[in-house]
């Protein structure tokens, strides 16, 4: 007896499959090295890229935009949410009040990260913008923060929740357009692959990068390619 998605899923399906068990990884890792779960965060963002492209080339199913979310919700919810938490029980493990804070705000980026998902998929799919803070920006910005030496957990707690408010607004931003994205796959696979300063210093860029899109996005990004 044949599965049940032979013949239902497509190349693109795959890669975002990919992209979840990437997720998973990624959780696991955050319990032992928070540099690599970084890591892994960010090559989830490459798969979740280039998903979408394959889609674009070779055609989509009608579980993909489903499938997208859910690959999401692991790779780029609870995966940086983990990512937080464990870094704030490691540096805040005797005051259990901080504790309690920290993995609050990691629960609610992992809340308002569903939220934004199921929005996006019921309303957004086929739009060339979207409203509120993408999760793969979101969760890019966390891991950046982490591979470029911003991990204290002050930094990533307060960096959290700001992320996890503006994934529900109603600010809207731009998809990227393809140059752009290269540009910034390209500075993402760097910062994962570069070892020692050079990875740091790939991972500063992005960071630099993905923060520029998240304040002046929505307002300088043009949106008719030219």
């Amino acid at each position: 007896m044949k599965p049940r998605f032979v013949g239902r899923l497509g190349l693109a399906d795959a890669v975002t499959v990919g992209n979840a068990g990437l997720g998973f990884l990624a959780a696991v890792a955050a319990t032992v090295d928070a540099t690599l779960a970084a890591r892994l965060i960010l090559l989830a963002a490459i798969a979740d890229a280039i998903d979408g492209v394959v889609a674009r080339k070779v055609g989509s199913t009608a579980a993909g935009p489903y499938l997208d979310s859910l690959a999401d919700v692991a790779s780029f919810g609870v995966a940086p949410a983990l990512l937080v938490a464990v870094v704030v029980r490691e540096a805040w493990g005797g005051a259990p009040v901080r504790v309690g804070v920290g993995l609050a705000v990691a629960a609610g980026f992992v809340v308002m990260a569903v939220v934004r998902l199921g929005l996006y998929t019921a309303y957004d799919t086929d739009a060339s913008e979207t409203k509120g803070v993408q999760t793969t920006l979101a969760a890019t910005l966390v891991a950046a923060s982490v591979l470029a030496g911003f991990a204290a957990p002050t930094t990533l707690v307060a960096l959290t929740f700001v992320l996890a408010a503006l994934m529900v607004t109603t600010i809207t931003y731009p998809d990227l357009h393809a140059q752009d994205a290269l540009v910034m796959g390209v500075v993402q696979f760097a910062a994962i692959v570069a070892p020692g300063w050079y990875g740091r210093g790939f991972a500063f860029a992005l960071l630099f990068l993905a923060l520029g899109y998240l304040v002046l996005g929505p307002v300088f990004y043009w949106r008719d390619g030219l």
